[in-house]
């Protein structure tokens, strides 16, 4: 199981400095975010040049507002730009942001990503689609001359875990637990890509994590203030069912949090559960940011 870092950058310089550090220490990946602060794949391709040897992913890129020949289009150009480093994480993001900010219809999200992955796929791999489905259509071709990056879904409910088997490389995974994970994730994934005759799908799984010093305190306050800044992941239909699913009450009792020995166990008990990478969220007071790295580092 690789460990890679889960980077929220708050710009481009922000993300330059971080993959820079991440390079140095020896991480294989980092991944970044697509929210409502800076553009992914764009800051992807500055910091990629900048930054050699370590690979870029985002987690994810939402595909309602993106067309998948457009998406495909600077999918490709950062790749190329940034030596085949890249791998495109993609989703359909969640129903209170697709229709609620950007006024799109949510309707049927697992169809919607099924022909977009359809459409996607030809247009990285082959440069080319004609397709034509009941919600994405894509006919044209692309004159790029850069190599396709892996694709990876954020599938986290059967159906779409069996699309993404079937279609991508692998899902990215949130506020899934590890017995989630064990039971109903990797199944599902790997079945579908071997009924389709693809490779083992990969499953990057991102989690927060704080160091404390160990003690009960330290790990209450650390708990509290995890349950405040991953609140809204707790509110968000697809998120919610992983929570619940795994029988947990809210986003804190899914981080990983506690003494050195305890978080390390916690996360390399994952491999087993069939994690291929772990993308650290790191939160906390500064020096349990800097413990937390620093335990990290180790188990590199």
């Amino acid at each position: 199981m690789q460990l890679a870092l889960f980077s929220f950058a708050e710009s481009t310089d922000d993300l330059v400095s971080r993959a820079g550090e991440a390079r140095e220490q020896g991480f294989t990946s980092i991944w970044l975010p697509q929210v409502f602060g800076i553009d992914a794949l764009t800051a992807i391709a500055v910091a990629g040049r900048q930054v050699p040897d370590i690979t870029f992913g985002t987690a994810v890129v939402p595909t309602y507002p993106r067309h998948p020949m457009m998406l495909a289009q600077q999918a490709l150009t950062v790749n190329g730009a940034i030596g085949d480093r890249l791998i495109l994480g993609i989703g359909p993001s969640h129903k209170p942001v697709v229709e609620g900010m950007w006024g799109i219809s949510f309707d049927k999200p697992v169809r919607h990503v099924r022909e977009y992955l359809e459409c996607l796929g030809p247009m990285l791999n082959d440069k080319t689609s004609r397709f034509g489905g009941e919600a994405v259509t894509a006919r044209g071709d692309l004159t790029i001359d850069a190599p396709a990056p892996k694709v990876m879904v954020s599938a986290l409910g059967p159906q779409l875990l069996k699309v993404t088997g079937r279609l991508a490389d692998g899902t990215i995974l949130w506020m899934t637990g590890p017995t989630t994970i064990a039971e109903h994730t990797v199944p599902t994934i790997t079945a579908a890509a071997e009924e389709a005759g693809r490779p083992a799908p990969a499953i990057v799984a991102g989690f927060p994590v704080c160091v404390t010093n160990g003690t009960a305190e330290a790990t209450a306050q650390a708990r509290e203030r995890a349950a405040k800044e991953f609140a809204v992941y707790g509110t968000l239909p697809s998120y919610r069912a992983m929570l619940d699913r795994e029988g947990y009450a809210g986003p804190d009792e899914l981080a990983i949090i506690g003494g050195a020995a305890e978080v390390e166990d916690r996360i390399a008990s994952l491999a087993d559960r069939g994690v291929t990478t772990f993308a650290a969220s790191e939160f906390g007071k500064r020096e349990q940011r800097a413990a937390t790295r620093e335990l990290l580092v180790s188990m590199l």
